[in-house]
């Protein structure tokens, strides 16, 4: 059975002038043209060529020998070549372009952007790109353990669990809901470091340094949203995770460290209400 969207090994049943027909086997009905540009020098009757299958321009099925960027059962980052209504094209390595429908994105895409997707065929036998069902599809076996620095792209965005990061475009990463990320976007690439490796194999990231690090880079934060707020700031560490979150883009435990950092070094003073700055 010839395979749409899949590399594989067929046999030339046919020369014509403009190429040659493959088929799986000699004798096969289902034939396709592999053209004349991508026939290999000396090839003849009967001899076994790999390629990749597709649909050409004019909906034909279709093989070359080129290498397409993205293959069935694959996730890949392709470059957004353009943008119109119905959806987005993208470079697929071949002479046409892999469409990217408008309801397979998460999130606005534009030109020049690299995201992840896969390949899947739409109702009418059509190759196309998603962006989504990503997840399952990324590996789980990653070298890499608690302390490495490592990158990844943005693939998608959940209120229950947070950035969903694919590292090295590989790997199946989460940033955590608490850690803030609204600075980031599909497609972005991030480096960040290891937290913690799942029994599952998944990855943690955080995109904050270590503790001893972060600390005095959030004391600076504080100091300068007290300037903000005129030296005082409406709220303690005892407001709640959301508002600490949407305030200051920093975790509740995160904000306490800091606090604390600044209370001790007697740059502020603390009341029930709130935080007073020295």
């Amino acid at each position: 059975m010839i395979r749409l969207g899949e590399k594989q090994s067929l046999t030339v049943v046919k020369q014509v002038e403009f190429g040659v027909y493959l088929a799986e086997r000699e004798g096969e009905e289902t034939r396709i043209l592999l053209p004349a540009k991508q026939v290999p020098q000396g090839t003849e009757l009967g001899d076994r060529i790999e390629v990749f299958v597709y649909k050409d321009s004019k909906d034909r099925v279709i093989s070359t020998t080129r290498e397409p960027k993205l293959k069935m059962g694959e996730v890949k980052a392709l470059t957004v070549v353009s943008v119109q209504g119905i959806g987005a094209f993208l470079d697929w390595g071949l002479e046409k372009d892999l469409f990217l429908p408008y309801k397979e994105q998460i999130g606005k895409v534009r030109e020049q952007d690299e995201i992840l997707v896969r390949l899947y065929t739409d109702k009418s036998r059509r190759l196309c790109a998603s962006m989504r069902e990503l997840y399952d599809m990324l590996d789980t076996d990653s070298p890499y353990q608690t302390g490495d620095t490592v990158q990844g792209r943005v693939y998608e965005f959940s209120d229950n669990f947070g950035a969903f990061v694919a590292v090295d475009d590989h790997y199946s990463a989460l940033i955590p809901r608490h850690e803030d990320h609204s600075f980031l976007r599909i497609g972005d690439c991030v480096n960040a470091r290891v937290t913690g490796v799942k029994p599952d194999g998944k990855l943690d990231l955080t995109l904050r340094e270590k503790a001893y690090v972060q600390m005095n880079q959030d004391a600076l934060k504080v100091l300068e949203l007290l300037e903000q707020y005129g030296g005082t700031l409406p709220f303690t560490d005892k407001a709640s995770p959301e508002r600490i979150m949407e305030e200051t883009k920093m975790s509740k435990n995160a904000f306490k460290r800091a606090v604390g950092r600044l209370y001790k070094e007697r740059q502020i003073e603390i009341t029930k209400e709130n935080i007073r700055k020295l």
